[in-house]
């Protein structure tokens, strides 16, 4: 498969010019690094940092929960500090779904934009 692939990217680069080659490759592929920090980038970059933030203070209320559970002296507290640790923890993972999300989505517009490349191409070279 990785053999097609690369034979694609070799078809389409020679169809292109050199402008358009260089835009085409920097659509390529992205390590999960670069997918995890190009969620910080554009217009709702304020909402990824808030909630960046939020988690942390999620995760920080959790292991204080968890802590003051094993700590407490009777049942009805770590009923209570259990219940506010597994929420903090669900809270956690509903944020990092989130954000899986949106870099699965940020992929999706990322090959678009290589599909519409291609046939603005196309298009170009039919006139």
């Amino acid at each position: 498969m990785k053999n097609s692939d690369e034979q694609i990217d070799k078809i389409i680069h020679a169809a292109l010019s050199k402008e358009e080659a260089a835009y085409y490759d920097q659509l390529g592929e992205q390590s999960l690094i670069d997918m995890s920090l190009g969620i910080f980038k554009g217009r709702n970059k304020g909402i990824y940092i808030l909630t960046v933030i939020m988690s942390f203070i999620l995760f920080g209320a959790f292991v204080y929960c968890a802590i003051e559970f094993y700590q407490a002296p009777d049942v009805k507290d770590m009923l209570i500090y259990g219940a506010i640790g597994f929420w903090c923890m669900i809270g956690v993972f509903g944020i990092k779904i989130w954000y899986w999300m949106q870099m699965n989505t940020n992929s999706i517009l990322r090959e678009m934009k290589r599909l519409e490349l291609q046939i603005a191409s196309l298009n170009d070279r039919n006139k």
